[in-house]
């Protein structure tokens, strides 16, 4: 028997995030002529047709259809960018069978925009209006995805008309949104049921159709995100077993990444969901403020990355030393995770498509951490009047909240 410190651990994965279910890569392999077609269709940044702007990629479950809408809406924003015309676009993205109705897809797409809204006592017109008077407001191109559409998902017809006519929900003297580029991912009985609700089925045009992967394009798919994944090639065995496998039980490629997330993290997880080894380290090395940053920034809910690091360098200068650069302080998020203590989670959104997340799975009472490093300057000046002190023993309970701190308002998106 080994002593509870030093249990092995399961062969570690690098880079986890890139297994997630809604991580965009680069380049969406066996997909590039859609999404340039795509882009033609859509001709940013200046096109050529009048709006709206709007085009479907169609195909059956498990082909691609969300990663290739993400991918091309990705390159409009970049090409947006690259036009240098000093305004930053903006990109949405709602995952449409996850919702509650018109109104839920309503309101998630106000939520991009202003994180406190609460759709509750407010219709689906009323929350239209505030959308797109928000993005006149603001005046940034915007590039939004509708992903998931499926039949018996929330109907679509509203929002397609609202962007098709946005002068009838503006006030009175107002007129025209700033450019809304629009991609619709969709099954073909959703892409078909969409276009039975709105007014002119000619607004949303031909969609760019998807076929299922073939099991070596499916191969290939597989073997990047492997690679990806463990920072070295992948064995060749695992890779021909598991797309045997999502072939046989008609999955796609959902099914064959699900199964290599089983393979090289130890156990399926979905959205909202991180590794967890069932043998973890006695005691993880990280300093306590980066700690308190966490358990500040996280609560009961998710927290952006983003948000950590801020709070780390507001205990870092309190305590008169410098930030942990980023690259650190990302290491020792890594670390957590694989104590089994936090998730980690790559969402849509942001300024680069993507945006890390975090949420807690054990409650930071729980963490048995310590730190080899001192934890402020020696002419540093106390920074709390309360609790323990900065440079006392780390362990179970050890970390508190000082008064200056706040955890964000608002959802994280």
């Amino acid at each position: 028997m080994y002593p509870a410190s030093r249990v092995p651990l399961p062969p570690p994965t690098p880079h986890p995030e890139v297994l997630a279910r809604d991580w965009l890569p680069p380049v969406v392999l066996g997909r590039e002529r859609e999404v340039a077609e795509l882009l033609r269709r859509l001709d940013p940044p200046h096109p050529v047709a009048p709006p709206p702007w709007m085009v479907g990629v169609v195909g059956p479950s498990g082909c691609g259809t969300s990663s290739v809408a993400r991918r091309a809406a990705r390159e409009v924003s970049d090409r947006l960018r690259q036009a240098g015309e000093g305004v930053r676009p903006r990109m949405l993205w709602v995952r449409t069978a996850g919702s509650r109705g018109t109104h839920g897809v309503a309101a998630a797409l106000l939520r991009h925009l202003d994180e406190g809204f609460d759709g509750r006592g407010f219709s689906v017109t009323e929350i239209l209006a505030g959308l797109l008077r928000r993005l006149r407001r603001e005046g940034q191109p915007v590039v939004l995805v509708l992903d998931d559409v499926r039949v018996g998902g929330p109907d679509l017809g509203p929002l397609v008309r609202a962007l098709s006519a946005p002068d009838r929900f503006l006030p009175e003297g107002e007129y025209g949104l700033p450019p809304v580029w629009t991609l619709l991912a969709a099954t073909p009985e959703g892409w078909t049921s969409t276009l039975g609700s709105v007014d002119d089925p000619t607004t949303l045009g031909r969609p760019v159709g998807l076929v299922p992967y073939s099991a070596p394009r499916l191969a290939t798919l597989l073997r990047d995100r492997a690679d990806r994944a463990l920072g070295r090639p992948a064995d060749d065995r695992l890779v021909e077993r598991l797309v045997e496998e999502a072939v046989a039980e008609g999955g796609g490629a959902p099914r064959a990444v699900e199964l290599l997330r089983r393979e090289l993290v130890g156990r399926s997880f979905g959205p909202g969901e991180g590794r967890r080894f069932a043998a973890r380290p006695a005691i993880v090395e990280v300093e306590l403020r980066v700690v308190r940053a966490i358990e500040a920034a996280v609560r009961d809910r998710a927290a952006r990355v983003g948000d950590v690091r801020r709070l780390e360098a507001e205990l870092a200068r309190a305590q008169g030393a410098p930030p942990l650069p980023a690259t650190t302080l990302w290491r020792r998020i890594v670390r957590l995770e694989h104590a089994g203590y936090l998730a980690r989670e790559v969402r849509p959104g942001g300024v680069g498509g993507t945006r890390s997340v975090l949420r807690l799975l054990t409650p930071v009472d729980e963490w048995v951490t310590t730190s080899r490093l001192p934890e402020t300057h020696p002419t540093a000046e106390p920074w709390s009047d309360s609790g323990p002190s900065a440079e006392g023993p780390e362990g179970p309970g050890g970390a508190f909240l000082p008064g200056a701190l706040r955890p964000p308002s608002g959802p994280a998106a």
